[in-house]
């Protein structure tokens, strides 16, 4: 279960990580009693990430702007999911951000710290200077301090970055957490440290050994909850298939797909970066192999963190689309636009020669030529 942020950050301030002033929002009205000062940020609570690009973040300097802002994102649907609750936020002056995360590692069954000199919303930058560190024994300080140099941090943030890891491990430990995640960490131009992003996902089966999380998740609405997992699923209305490795980022790219006007129609989440780990357990080659084996065998077009594809053909049966049982000529395949970051990848491409893949590069470009590819499918159907 994702905890929204606001209740992420309460758990923050709680053991000591930094978290700005802010109110929860339940209704547009109650910005006439707000308590912190403008300017503020409006943030809507919902469990997906790109919130940013979504439109779901917006800056407000006075009350009249704020409630025009609060019910334009009560309204506006991301991944599918209407806000309850907005956070209003004190905004902070970051001149430098930070990621951080502590993740429980299910194929080696160990706490793994991860950390980028990267924080934000490129998670294509992040993800490219990401440092991984493996708690092998019992945790002491030493596991934090060696993230913080491998981040390439100087000076006083080594050690003030450090606690903060320090911290958000005892929170993972105390609360039988699954991810803990401050992304981005923004530092001032004082050196301060905030958590100005938080993400906490808690392990559905340890709910009943701490009473503060039970409580947090009765107090999200039904179809917040178990959010991650429900992100398989498939909408026979759509023509653009989503398949992905990482739950973090096939919610971002849902995001962007329906911010582009696509049609999602199936989502698939694959093994491989278990609750946000961006270890990769397998080569990037037999990872695109293996998914794209599932695809052909179980549905029919699917895009991805690794990539997007759009499907060019439909086949019905029994109110699924699947891909015809006889052999087909390429024009009949459907179109995959995979999009991979780092690793090379000629022996795959090669493999895959024979049918129509567009590779790309960049997660912006690749659902927009899904997009654009599926839009071309539907006028030639």
């Amino acid at each position: 279960m994702d905890l929204l942020e606001y209740q992420a950050k309460e758990l923050f301030s709680e053991i000591g990580i930094p978290v700005l002033p802010s109110q929860r929002i339940d209704h547009p009205a109650d910005l006439k009693r707000l308590e912190i000062p403008y300017p503020v940020v409006l943030k809507s609570q919902v469990p997906a990430g790109g919130r940013g690009k979504a439109g779901g973040i917006r800056f407000v300097e006075n009350t009249i702007d704020a409630i025009a802002a609060a019910r334009a994102i009560f309204s506006l649907p991301i991944t599918g999911r209407y806000p309850k609750v907005l956070l209003a936020e004190s905004r902070y002056d970051a001149e430098r951000e930070l990621y951080l995360a502590v993740i429980l590692d299910y194929a080696i069954g160990r706490p793994v710290l991860l950390g980028s000199p990267q924080g934000g919303i490129n998670t294509e930058a992040i993800m490219m200077q990401m440092q991984r560190v493996v708690v092998e024994q019992e945790f002491s300080s030493f596991y934090a301090r060696r993230l913080a140099l491998k981040m390439g941090l100087q000076g006083n943030l080594i050690e003030s970055v450090s606690g903060i890891i320090q911290k958000m491990y005892h929170l993972f430990i105390q609360q039988d957490l699954d991810v803990v995640e401050i992304n981005p960490l923004g530092i001032n131009s004082t050196g301060e440290l905030m958590a100005l992003d938080g993400k906490i996902a808690a392990n559905d089966n340890a709910l009943g050994r701490h009473a503060e999380l039970a409580t947090l998740a009765s107090s999200m609405p039904e179809s917040y909850r178990n959010r991650l997992p429900n992100l398989n699923w498939t909408d026979t209305e759509g023509n653009i298939g989503i398949l992905c490795n990482d739950t973090c980022l096939a919610a971002a790219t849902l995001d962007l797909v329906y911010q582009s006007q696509g049609k999602p129609a199936r989502c698939l989440v694959l093994d491989g970066y278990a609750n946000g780990d961006m270890h990769i357990a397998s080569s990037p080659v037999q990872q695109l192999q293996s998914a794209l084996k599932q695809v052909t065998e179980a549905a029919d077009w699917e895009e991805s963190s690794m990539g997007v594809t759009s499907r060019s053909r439909r086949e019905q049966s029994n109110g699924t689309h699947t891909l015809p049982k006889q052999p087909v000529s390429i024009t009949q395949l459907p179109h995959f636009v995979i999009r991979m970051a780092g690793g090379k990848f000629d022996s795959a491409k090669e493999r895959l020669a024979a049918i129509p893949v567009h590779w790309m590069d960049n997660l912006d470009e690749a659902v927009a030529r899904a997009i654009s590819l599926a839009k071309v499918a539907v006028k030639q159907s």
